[in-house]
């Protein structure tokens, strides 16, 4: 359910830019709807959980105000600037979390799955910084040299194949650390 939450605003984002005929319209329509479905992204997050997602907020914050002023002004660079604002802030907050705290962010979030020395911890959460900065830089190249539309579909299909790949090369770096897990049934 997390997983379908994650990509709700994205993909009502991409599916409202190709509704109207007018594709200078779509950006506007697309914007309109990332913007509520992000506020219901939180909300429904809340209801399944409980708890409010700090992620989820932040996205909901950085999309109104660029949101906004995509509406108000009528310029789609605003929200194109939305991701790489969003990877810029959660690269910070990596790189902050290294110097605040016992845990970095990325022991919090992998603590439960790996043990591993603190040095590891640092290397693992240092490339979610650069993983981050990169996908921020990645995001500015493709919103300033190829179309919207295009722009739009990296920005969900393209973002979802990277964080595949690094995750999964994250996990392979940590995997030498993996707890072992009790196994089910047995004594």
């Amino acid at each position: 359910m997390k997983f379908f939450l994650d990509f709700l605003p994205g993909l009502a984002f991409l599916v409202a830019l190709f509704i109207p005929e007018n594709r200078q319209e779509g950006i506007y329509l697309a914007t309109k709807v990332l913007i509520a479905t992000s506020f219901l992204q939180i909300f429904l997050g809340w209801l399944i959980t409980r708890k409010i997602e700090k992620q989820y907020v932040i996205i909901f914050l950085v999309v109104l105000v660029l949101g906004s002023a995509t509406l108000m002004l009528r310029d789609e660079r605003f929200i194109k600037w939305k991701p790489t604002v969003v990877f810029w802030i959660f690269s910070l907050a990596f790189l902050v979390s290294d110097y605040i705290g016992r845990r970095n962010l990325t022991e919090r979030l992998m603590g439960q799955v790996f043990n591993a020395p603190q040095t590891v911890w640092r290397q693992a959460n240092l490339s979610f910084v650069a993983f981050f900065l990169l996908c921020g830089f990645i995001n500015l190249f493709v919103a300033w040299n190829f179309s919207t539309e295009a722009w739009a579909t990296f920005k969900l299909l393209g973002f979802l194949v990277l964080n595949i790949v690094y995750l999964a090369g994250l996990v392979m770096f940590l995997s030498r650390y993996a707890i072992e897990q009790p196994r089910s049934g047995e004594d």
